[in-house]
């Protein structure tokens, strides 16, 4: 069981409901538990990877198991996100220009440095070596200069990878060739953007997929979900920040799921059967059931 003094920092830090203490002890911790057995058997660093939508809970339970592995077990653990691997907006801007205008927008495979997070974690996996973890700054839509960046000095015990779109697979073209919403309808007719997206997949995101070696899913219980816990995520932004101006607004987040929909909906329906631990999640982000290998 999490210690009360730890648990009680960490509702604080994350401003948490109380009742989130009882996911951690029913459900979390003895995932914990088991993860801190298969790291004790390896020889090797445990590296983890955390699936689910946006807004379903990824970022806060990453930094659960950071928490209890690091204080509670003192291993040395390294947290990384996709998120802080996207290209920047210039880099973005030049793929929209030279493969489709729809990879301006950050999010899809293909707007990920996916050399620079397989460096990073091959740097994380040498002993005593000292890693900058890129960070990456959404209301501003670039990634942090260098100087912002983390650094964790191995060796690490754990390495911890939370992202929405991890374990996606490739599609058929048949699959590709069916619009999903309006916005690969009106703007990507001719299949250019789908199929560049969906080629990044088949080649660098399976190699960085291979090198995770648990699995942890956060299952929406639909797509429709996605809306409105990426809404909470923007607003809690938009209060963290000195110019709220920089954030999206409703609909700008309404446009901005639906890049997100075809690959969240296709890893609703495969990854389950993949992954070593299966959280389902209700509306509310409560988890309802627990599955494992």
């Amino acid at each position: 069981m999490m210690s009360q003094t730890l648990i009680e920092s960490f509702l604080k830090k994350h401003q948490l409901p109380a009742d989130y203490l009882l996911a951690v002890n029913d459900w979390f911790f003895p995932v914990v538990e088991k993860l801190l057995a298969e790291q004790q058997a390896l020889k090797k660093p445990l590296i983890i990877g955390i699936n689910g939508t946006q807004g379903s809970g990824k970022t806060t339970l990453t930094d659960l198991f950071h928490t209890v592995f690091e204080e509670q077990y003192q291993l040395k653990v390294a947290s990384l996100s996709i998120d802080d691997f996207y290209l920047t907006r210039q880099e973005r801007a030049c793929l929209a220009d030279t493969v489709h205008p729809l990879m301006a927008t950050r999010g899809v495979p293909g707007t990920h440095d996916i050399d620079l997070a397989m460096q990073t974690i091959a740097q994380l996996l040498q002993t005593d070596k000292e890693t900058l973890i890129p960070r990456f700054d959404k209301a501003n839509d670039d990634r942090c200069n260098e100087s912002e960046w983390t650094s964790v000095t191995g060796p690490v015990d754990v390495i911890i990878f939370e992202g929405w779109c991890l374990g996606a697979r490739p599609q058929s073209l048949e699959q590709l060739s069916t619009t999903v919403n309006d916005l690969e309808e009106n703007e990507d007719s001719d299949l250019v953007w789908r199929y560049y997206v969906n080629q990044q997949l088949q080649d660098s995101y399976l190699q960085l997929f291979n090198l995770i070696d648990k699995w942890i899913m956060l299952k929406a219980p639909s797509f429709d979900c996605v809306y409105n816990w990426r809404l909470e995520q923007e607003q809690k932004l938009r209060s963290s920040i000195s110019d709220p101006q920089m954030t999206m607004d409703d609909l700008a987040i309404a446009r901005f799921v639906k890049f997100y929909q075809r690959i969240t909906q296709h890893l609703l329906k495969t990854l389950p059967d993949k992954v070593d631990f299966l959280f389902e999640l209700n509306s509310q982000r409560q988890v309802t059931k627990l599955l494992k290998k």
